[in-house]
């Protein structure tokens, strides 16, 4: 378990942040299943992160934890817990470390961030899951993977910023996407992150520092099993095999709360649907990049305020 430790990313968080990371199991407590739009019947009572693999017996792909509260409300939950002076979210486990061993001295390490809620200024989603993975040989870091909303970016090891030898990742101001320089982000090209300041911009800056190892779970995968195995046996495992999505479904057109920062395009809704969670993030990928229709996995070996 030492790679996981001596090389685990650092974040920073923005200094506006306002939705902070969450705690994994209270997102269950404060959600219920349901399938467009009607709530899951005979689901267990109470649903737990041991028991949430169960919803996965009908259409489980397609069940959404949907929030028992009204979401533009903003409830409190959703708020997270903000990282304290030693980079803790105290009282929260808000990140999951997954170990993929290849063998032949190769092993992937998936650093994940949840989040409750997502807030990017005319785009709002419930729920996210970003993540960092860090490629090992023999031992030694060699790529990071920093997830970006859809896709993402990577980079060499060797070329990053860092804290002693742990990478520094930047979160985005309320849309947690993961970023490996400060300064504004134009994505509004997936995979093209612009110095300026576009349609669809992030932010990061060095705000509060967040360590996710101090609160934490650990597990290894076998991909051949396609099981996970915990470091740590009082850490639940049955909630990794939920195929799902984590949040609400898409509100409809028709819905009040619902619109569009360009009209008739789906992909601009101002409250998108809920992501899948850690099982679907391609966890035992052949380049350090997840395989995507239209992307070619380029390892960036200099960082730039050009992030092409």
């Amino acid at each position: 378990m030492h790679i996981t430790r001596e090389q685990a990313p650092l974040v920073w968080f923005h200094s506006e942040e306002k939705y902070f990371p969450s705690d994994i199991g209270s997102q269950v407590d404060n959600t219920r299943p349901e399938i467009n739009f009607a709530v899951v019947e005979g689901y267990p009572t109470p649903l737990t992160l041991d028991n949430l693999d169960s919803l996965n017996a009908n259409n489980g792909t397609d069940v959404y934890l949907t929030s028992k509260d009204d979401i533009t409300k903003a409830p409190a939950w959703l708020n997270g817990v903000k990282p304290d002076t030693s980079g803790k979210t105290e009282g929260a486990v808000s990140a999951t470390v997954i170990v993929n061993d290849h063998g032949n001295g190769h092993a992937d390490v998936f650093y994940m961030y949840f989040t409750a809620f997502n807030w990017g200024g005319t785009v709002l989603g419930q729920e996210d899951w970003e993540y960092n993975m860090i490629r090992f040989v023999d031992g030694t870091p060699t790529q990071v993977w920093y997830s970006q909303h859809s896709f993402g970016q990577a980079f060499t090891y060797d070329c990053l910023e860092k804290q002693g030898s742990r990478p520094i990742a930047y979160s985005g101001n309320g849309s947690h996407a993961v970023y490996a320089i400060s300064g504004p982000h134009d994505h509004t090209i997936p995979n093209v992150n612009l110095p300026n300041k576009g349609l669809l911009t992030d932010y990061t800056d060095q705000g509060t520092l967040w360590d996710p190892l101090l609160s934490a779970y650990f597990y290894s995968f076998d991909a051949g099993a396609n099981a996970f195995t915990s470091y740590d046996p009082a850490h639940p495992t049955a909630w990794l095999r939920y195929v799902g999505k984590w949040g609400d479904q898409q509100f409809p057109d028709d819905d009040p709360r619902q619109s569009f920062i360009l009209p008739g395009v789906d992909a601009t809704a101002r409250h998108t649907g809920g992501p899948t969670g850690p099982q679907d993030k391609q966890l035992n990928r052949t380049d350090v990049c997840p395989e995507a229709e239209g992307y070619v996995c380029n390892v960036r070996k200099e960082l730039s305020a050009l992030e092409e």
